[in-house]
């Protein structure tokens, strides 16, 4: 520990220059883990705070819920078994507002169930994001597919699907609006998979893939994330190993007077680790300041647990660089590496 403190002591601009990086990378990573985080719950808020269970559609949609249609007898046989089971539809639509303007949200409609918000025929329980935009409770609302109004019963927080705010109606709403009197899934909470005939199962994750751009937004994301910690690590390795290169010379002279090259590796470890924690120091809190102070229509979401995985990650990271980077200093001589020092 002293002999690692002293030589980064000895070296400040250098170190410095190495956390300013591994500072600069870490709070990017965390910067951009809260973005996912906060797109993917704008994107599936209403399936991500379902408990774990299984979601039914019919087998001939082929994973695109859209398409799904249950067949109501089958409805009936399915949630007469699975007496905490909920069948309901979403689609993609508009509501007009008191001043005429169209309002994109994802309709949701379900059978009774604690799941989901319950609302009697012509009512409609909006996300909470709509009040920024000026609806508020008691306001008529209306739809160019429905006969009748909606008047606004109350309001829901963080209830998004598709990146549009929810809005629960009735199934007569639904089934006038649509068209449809066949319902789109089945979810039963708590429950493992159950093959029921002419319905395909999916897990919440799997689930959660058949959303249009889900996947394909978290995949970009989450691949720049671990790019990003991958680069830390090709930091440290390179980093550690041009230091090595450097300090051949004293090296041999330490192992000439019987310094082990166990001690050596933990210098390099205990280095690294000062210097990543330092950094993660700062990148955190920055990185939780901007949580709080984040633009209100800005979707990020940076969870403690969240930010404690990636630190970890990043030590992990720094230590198998850091490791690989002093595999050389196992293989040098004394006498050679003195030689080598002074020439």
């Amino acid at each position: 520990m002293n002999l690692a403190w002293k030589e980064i002591k000895k070296n400040k601009v250098r170190f410095l220059i190495l956390g300013s990086i591994i500072f600069l990378v870490s709070f990017l990573t965390f910067i951009i883990s809260g973005l996912a985080n906060g797109l993917s719950q704008d994107n599936a808020a209403l399936i991500k705070d379902l408990p774990k269970g299984h979601f039914y559609m019919a087998e001939d949609a082929e994973g695109t819920f859209n398409l799904s249609r249950i067949d109501s007898n089958l409805q009936q046989e399915v949630m007469g078994k699975e007496k905490e089971a909920v069948a309901f539809s979403i689609q993609m639509g508009f509501l007009n507002d008191k001043d005429d303007k169209q309002q994109s949200v994802a309709f949701v409609s379900s059978t009774e169930s604690t799941l989901f918000k319950n609302v009697h025929q012509g009512e409609v329980i909006l996300d909470s994001s709509l009040q920024e935009k000026g609806i508020q409770i008691g306001d008529v609302l209306t739809n160019n597919q429905y006969s009748g109004e909606f008047i606004v019963k109350g309001f829901v927080e963080q209830k998004k699907f598709s990146h549009s705010p929810v809005a629960y109606i009735s199934k007569e709403a639904y089934q006038e609006m649509y068209r449809v009197k066949d319902i789109q899934l089945i979810f039963v909470p708590n429950s493992g998979s159950e093959d029921i005939n002419e319905l395909q199962a999916y897990s919440n994750k799997e689930f959660l893939n058949t959303i249009p751009s889900y996947n394909a937004e978290q995949l970009s994301l989450n691949m720049i994330i671990w790019f990003l910690v991958v680069i830390s690590g090709m930091l440290f390795a390179i980093f550690f190993y041009m230091m090595n290169v450097q300090k051949i010379g004293l090296y041999g002279i330490l192992k000439a007077i019987g310094l082990k090259t166990s001690r050596l590796f933990k210098m390099i470890w205990t280095q690294m680790v000062i210097i990543t924690a330092l950094s993660l120091v700062v990148s955190v809190s920055l990185s939780q300041v901007f949580n709080v102070v984040a633009p209100k229509g800005m979707p990020f979401t940076l969870t403690f647990g969240t930010t404690t995985q990636l630190s970890m990650v990043f030590l992990i990271i720094g230590f198998i660089g850091a490791t690989l980077s002093g595999l050389q200093i196992k293989k040098i001589e004394p006498l050679q590496a003195i030689q080598q020092g002074e020439a």
